[in-house]
C-alpha cells in the first residue's frame, strides 16, 4: 500500500530540515520503500491558486495561516499503516515536527 508522509515543522525546525536524515534515507531505500519525496521551499516561496465565480485568486505565501507547514514529503510503498508508522516514526523529523501519514488513493489506469 502506498502512503505519502508529510512531514513539517514550525519555523524553528527550519534549521533541522538543512541537516539530512541521519541515514534515514539510505535505510528506506535499502528497505525499497521509498517511491519518492522532495523537501520544499519555505513557505514564504509558495502561491496559493483559488478560482471563485470563475475568478482566478492568487495569493502569496501558504494557503493557510498555521505554526506548523509542510517542508516535505515522501511518497512510499508498504505492507500496511503499521509499517508506515514505523517507517515515519524513524524519520529524525518525528522528534522536532509532525509527519502525517497519508494512504495514497490509487486511481485506475488513464484515470487522470
Amino acid at each position: 500500500m502506498k502512503y505519502l508522509l508529510l512531514i513539517a515543522g514550525d519555523e524553528s525546525a527550519e534549521a533541522h530540515a538543512n541537516d539530512g536524515c541521519d541515514g534515514w534515507s539510505e535505510e528506506m531505500i535499502a528497505r525499497g520503500v521509498i517511491e519518492g519525496g522532495a523537501g520544499l521551499h519555505p513557505p514564504t516561496e509558495a502561491t496559493t491558486v483559488r478560482v471563485r465565480d470563475n475568478e482566478l485568486l492568487l495569493t502569496d505565501g501558504p494557503y493557510a495561516e498555521t505554526k506548523e507547514q509542510v517542508g516535505g514529503f515522501v511518497l512510499i510503498d508498504c505492507a500496511d499503516l503499521d509499517e508506515a508508522i514505523e517507517i515515519a516514526a524513524k524519520h529524525p523529523a518525528a522528534g522536532y515536527g509532525t509527519i502525517e501519514i497519508r494512504p495514497i488513493l490509487e486511481l485506475p489506469p488513464g484515470v487522470m
